[in-house]
């Protein structure tokens, strides 16, 4: 039998997408009692895995470096193809989880709430329900005046820490 004008006709085995609680659970397990904490899994359809971890006093790239190879060995490129990052989350990533507010209380952080209101100043107070924001507004569009605001995590569309350049 001729092929003539017809193409071969090849089969690629769709290789499967890797599910984000599968990476989430490796994560945790790993990190457990380490000290460290997950911040976010990110995992595209082309399965590039983005994972974000930190800890109180920042991630070290050693720590980074460990966590990548524990997720490596409990996956399988035979079954999935993926490309892996493993870091912490950059100064322009909001906080996602309560860690991260834990983490920063005493500096100086930008808050916008649901509304599109925008608030700076010193992070306080935080619990599980919300935090303070000690800033400084103005009275009668003149003087300054120091006020402590509280959030509940609820209204806050995003916060992330403020660098102040001396």
């Amino acid at each position: 039998m001729s092929l003539g004008d017809r193409s071969p006709l090849f089969y690629y085995p769709k290789l499967g997408m890797i599910d984000k609680n599968d990476i989430e659970n490796i994560v945790n397990e790993y990190i457990e009692g380490k000290g460290v904490f997950l911040v976010s899994v990110k995992v595209s359809s082309a399965n590039r895995i983005s994972v974000f971890v930190d800890t109180d006093k920042g991630i070290t790239l050693e720590e980074c470096v460990e966590l990548h190879r524990h997720i490596e060995k409990n996956l399988d490129r035979d079954q999935e193809d993926f490309e892996l990052q493993v870091s912490s989350p950059g100064l322009d990533m909001p906080f996602m989880v309560l860690e991260q507010y834990r983490k920063n209380i005493g500096k100086n952080v930008e808050v916008v709430n649901k509304e599109g209101e925008k608030f700076s100043g010193t992070l306080k107070n935080i619990t599980e329900g919300g935090f303070e924001l000690d800033t400084e507004v103005r009275i009668k569009g003149k003087k300054k005046e120091s006020r402590e605001l509280s959030f509940n995590f609820d209204e806050i569309k995003m916060t992330k820490e403020i660098l102040k350049i001396k």
